[in-house]
């Protein structure tokens, strides 16, 4: 079986892990989430860890994927996840009001993104955005969005970046 399969989730408090036969929820102080569970899969708890095995071995590599994103689940309901962006650029600000995120980002126009169910946007100063919430793939995904409105450009580093972000820099062009 997967390495990845036979580490045990461990269950922290405030944390229930609900199984039923087609499908897996994780309720916790930050929120629930669920997710669809292939039924060749069992998830039992023993001793506040949670453990998978396929009944089906055709079904083990898909076991290590789905304990995985498990323990994502139980990361997310009980810490939480956060990704932190940065605005480079004269001029480049963002603020929140209400559930949408204004950007200024140089265009004629505002940007104005609206946060989906789950995400809390907040701007510590007008150069920084952190998106939290507890499904780990909403939190990726809607940074993306925020970064794809103006990606970082190669020669002077302006737009958004992740905070962790190395932006590789050209040289301008010689005369």
């Amino acid at each position: 079986m997967s390495r990845v399969a036979k580490k045990p989730i461990a269950l922290p408090k405030g944390v229930e892990l609900n199984i039923q036969p087609e499908l897996v929820s994780v309720k916790g102080p930050k929120g629930t989430l669920s997710l669809a569970k292939p039924s060749d899969i069992e998830i039992t708890i023993e001793d506040g860890n949670a453990l998978l095995s396929a009944n089906d071995p055709s079904q083990i590599p898909l076991t290590g994927t789905l304990r995985a994103i498990v323990a994502n689940m139980v990361h997310g309901v009980s810490q939480g996840f956060e990704r932190k962006l940065d605005l480079v650029g004269v001029g480049y600000r963002a603020a929140v009001q209400g559930n949408d995120l204004n950007l200024s980002l140089g265009f004629s126009h505002p940007v104005v993104f609206q946060a989906p169910e789950g995400i809390t946007l907040t701007t510590p100063t007008q150069t920084e955005i952190l998106v939290q919430g507890a499904d780990k793939q909403l939190v990726g995904q809607v940074a993306a969005k925020i970064r794809g409105f103006r990606p970082p450009e190669p020669y002077k580093g302006k737009g958004v970046k992740y905070s962790d972000e190395t932006i590789i820099r050209k040289e301008a062009k010689k005369a």
